[in-house]
C-alpha cells in the first residue's frame, strides 16, 4: 500500500521534521505512528496524502509514485484516503450530518446510502443525537468524531487518522478504535498518528516511532492468544530494531 524511501522535508528557514525515513506499510495494515509532538508525525501523513511534498526521497501509495503523478491522479488518489485531521477541518456553519455528508456526496452515494451510513456511523459514535446541530456549536471531542466519521463514511482504502483520540475520554477512545478494527476488517488500511499509549498498548499491531523526524525503534506487537494449553494468559512479545 505505501513504500516511502529516505523522505526528508525541511522546512524554512532549517526545520528538519522528517530525515531520511523509510517505511512499508502494507495493505490491510493498522500501523500506529508514535512519538512526542514535533517529532514528524503528522508531516509524514500529509506527504502520504498529497499535501506535502518531501524535499528528497521516493514514496508510493497504491502503486504510485507522488513525485511523478499529475494532479488529475492526486485528485483521483485524495478521493481513496479518508483523513482525521488534527484540526478537524469542519465546517462549523454546516450540520453534523452534511459535513460527514460531504465526501460521500463527492463519490456519487446514493441519498439513501448517505443517510444509512451516517446515521451508523452517528450511533456508533455516540453522535446520533447531534445530527442535525451545527457542527460550530459542538464540543470539541464531539468534533472530533464528527470528523472521524466523516473521514470513515466511504470506508476507504486508506485512512490517516492524527490524533484521533486526542480530545476524547477512555470510553469514548475505545469506541472509535473499534470503529477502526471495524473498517480494517472492510479492507482498510489505516496508520494512526499518536501519543495515547493506551489505545495501541495491548493490539496486535505494529507500531512505530518517530523521534526528531527518525524512527527510533520498530516495535512490532503480535496479537496475543486468549490462552495458552495450560489455560494462562500469555505474555505480549516485543521485538524491535
Amino acid at each position: 500500500m505505501i513504500d516511502a524511501v529516505k523522505l526528508t522535508k525541511v522546512y524554512p528557514p532549517d526545520i528538519i521534521a522528517l530525515q531520511n525515513v523509510s517505511i512499508t506499510v502494507g495493505k490491510g495494515e493498522i500501523l500506529f505512528l508514535t512519538g512526542m509532538s514535533g517529532a514528524g508525525k503528522t508531516t509524514l501523513l500529509k506527504i502520504i496524502c498529497c499535501m506535502e511534498k518531501p524535499n528528497k526521497g521516493i514514496i508510493e501509495v497504491a502503486g504510485m509514485d507522488l513525485g511523478r503523478i499529475s494532479s488529475t491522479e492526486t485528485q483521483v488518489l485524495r478521493q481513496q484516503i479518508g483523513v482525521v485531521y488534527q484540526d478537524f477541518k469542519i465546517l462549523p456553519k454546516q450540520t453534523v450530518f452534511q459535513n460527514i455528508a460531504m465526501p460521500m456526496e463527492v463519490a456519487y452515494r446514493s441519498a439513501r446510502d448517505i443517510r444509512d451510513r451516517i446515521d451508523y456511523l452517528l450511533d456508533r459514535l455516540q453522535l446520533a443525537h447531534k445530527r442535525d446541530v451545527q457542527a460550530g456549536k459542538l464540543s470539541r471531542g464531539e468534533q472530533q468524531r464528527v470528523a472521524i466519521a466523516r473521514a470513515a463514511c466511504n470506508t476507504p482504502p486508506l485512512l490517516l487518522a492524527d490524533e484521533p483520540t486526542g480530545n476524547l475520554d477512555a470510553g469514548v477512545s475505545e469506541l472509535v478504535m473499534k470503529l477502526f478494527e471495524e473498517l480494517n476488517q472492510q479492507g482498510c488500511t489505516l496508520i494512526i498518528a499518536t501519543h495515547d499509549e493506551s489505545i495501541y498498548r495491548n493490539t496486535r499491531h505494529r507500531k512505530v516511532e518517530l523521534e526528531h523526524g527518525l524512527f527510533s525503534k520498530h516495535t512490532i506487537q503480535r496479537q496475543l492468544p486468549l490462552l495458552n494449553m495450560q489455560g494462562g494468559s500469555a505474555s505480549p512479545d516485543h521485538g524491535g530494531n
